[in-house]
């Protein structure tokens, strides 16, 4: 260790971890608000299996999710190879591909907590303003998301500390590439296959342990804080 608690190494695994569940979470929430209202309001065929896939993937292995990614988005997938050749994109090897596979593992964490929220909102309150001639999204602005404000928090606090804890989809989809891919839990792997490195593997295990116990808390508190704003 280069003096202080963690070496440059583990602070750069930090700061990427940090960085990658973010810009997943923050990428992920508009299509888990859409999700998260139809699921909420709308009856549509499929939904049944609309639902099974948005949740998918809390049942599958995340090293699955990985693999699927890879088969999707890889430079030799067609998806990956049309994003790379048309737009410069490429998610493999890349802190991008960490942020995509951490978006779709805890993707169903931020619907479920919005869809949760929309459905505890009184319908009279949405009909009502239709009757006063607000159009659909005037609704959802001033009405549905306004109540539904803690689900939102809470999911994407819950989001973004179940994203700082992925490895199996992150390592499977982008590998684990010093400075670019290598998040807090594929530093404590790394740092586990390391000889002489269970310290190392102990300080980010202890760090993980106490920004995932953070997360949680801070859901909790933001949910309860804007809920008796709401109710003000």
């Amino acid at each position: 260790m280069e003096g202080g608690f963690l070496s440059q190494a583990e602070i750069e695994a930090l700061l990427l971890s940090l960085k990658v569940s973010a810009v997943a979470v923050l990428a992920a929430l508009p299509f888990a608000l859409l999700a998260a209202l139809l699921l909420a309001r709308r009856e549509f065929p499929g939904k049944t299996l609309f639902n099974g896939l948005v949740h998918l993937p809390l049942v599958l292995p995340p090293v699955v999710m990985g693999y699927l990614l890879l088969i999707s988005f890889g430079t030799r997938a067609p998806l990956g190879a049309w994003l790379l050749e048309t737009f410069g994109i490429r998610f493999v090897f890349s802190w991008s591909g960490a942020a995509l596979a951490a978006a779709v593992v805890t993707f169903p964490f931020q619907v479920r907590a919005i869809r949760l929220a929309i459905e505890a909102i009184d319908p009279g309150l949405e009909i009502a303003a239709r009757t006063l001639g607000a159009g659909a999204l005037d609704r959802f602005l001033t009405v549905t998301l306004p109540l539904a404000l803690p689900g939102v928090i809470a999911g994407a606090i819950t989001a973004f500390a179940a994203s700082l804890g992925e490895f199996g989809a992150i390592i499977t989809f982008v590998s684990n590439v010093p400075g670019e891919t290598r998040t807090l839990p594929l530093a404590i792997y790394t740092a586990i296959q390391t000889p002489g490195g269970e310290a190392a593997a102990a300080r980010l295990a202890s760090l993980s342990i106490a920004l995932a116990l953070c997360g949680l808390l801070l859901s909790e508190v933001a949910a309860r804080r804007v809920k008796r704003l709401a109710e003000r």
